[in-house]
């Protein structure tokens, strides 16, 4: 009986190649693949934000004479503490938070209803007022909290501060670092809350007509979710699939091994 050591080692080879062969699926990196059918942008797209409740405002009012709106200021704070007294610090605004029915309290004027109101109408707002005791008065209005929280396939996930109140998904997601080359491009969740419910839309930024969506730029609060694609969801399960595959592998070539010893011993003989 002659043995054939390139049959048994083909199959070895064929039992591993079948047990450790995933299916890859390839996934586009890239952003706004149909650039070129989308001819325009609707330039015209409202970013402005609506100032909700515990939101956080900083509200000035100046005037050529700084002691004509005194009065509509609140006064400024020293933030060092008790632990850092002797560390030198700049004084800062106080802010304005809007409580739960939607208003703030301000001097001279008393509650002002804010909640629903775009910074701007509120600005407006107060400065038809301050008009009556100051003409040549100027008012600012700066929401203070302004932030976001970017999750999921980034390089750098976590909480990112606004400056501005024009903020898109993809400031976000340039503020976290970009998508690593996990991340579903054309999948990317944000969640927002919504006249105190949360909702959730589906954002496809390989579609260049995301920027004419609604959900385009972004509000305070906001999360920015980014799913994993199909290789790193299978790559994640390694520690138990192939764990178990490897066992399986080793328990073949150990049975094939005690056949090949065995047919050894009865050729010899």
């Amino acid at each position: 009986m002659k043995l054939n050591y390139t049959s048994i080692l083909a199959a070895v080879v064929a039992v591993c190649a079948m047990t450790f062969t995933s299916c890859k699926t390839s996934q586009p990196l890239s952003y706004f693949q149909n650039a070129d059918s989308v001819s325009t942008v609707d330039a015209s797209l409202d970013y402005a934000l609506r100032l909700h409740t515990a939101d956080e405002l900083i509200i000035t009012v100046n005037s050529p004479v700084p002691e004509a709106t005194a009065a509509f200021n609140l006064p400024a704070t020293n933030p060092a503490t008790a632990g850092n007294i002797e560390i030198s610090t700049a004084a800062q605004n106080q802010t304005y938070v809007i409580d739960s029915e939607g208003y703030i309290s301000f001097p001279i004027f008393g509650k002002i209803h804010a909640e629903g109101l775009t910074t701007s109408q509120l600005r407006d707002l107060i400065a038809e007022k301050v008009a009556k005791y100051s003409d040549d008065a100027t008012v600012r209005v700066q929401l203070a909290n302004f932030r976001v929280n970017v999750l999921g396939e980034v390089r750098n996930p976590g909480s990112v501060e606004v400056k501005t109140e024009r903020f898109s998904v993809l400031d976000a997601l340039a503020a976290a670092g970009d998508m690593t080359q996990y991340g579903v491009r054309n999948e990317v969740m944000l969640i927002r809350e919504e006249n105190g419910k949360r909702s959730y839309h589906t954002l496809n930024l390989e579609d260049a007509a995301i920027v004419n969506s609604p959900y385009f730029f972004l509000s305070q609060n906001d999360v920015i979710y980014v799913k994993p694609n199909k290789v790193l969801e299978s790559n994640a399960s390694y520690d138990t699939n192939n764990a178990y595959r490897i066992s399986v592998v080793s328990t073949v070539v150990s049975v094939m091994s005690v056949i090949a010893s065995l047919v050894i011993a009865l050729t010899v003989k």
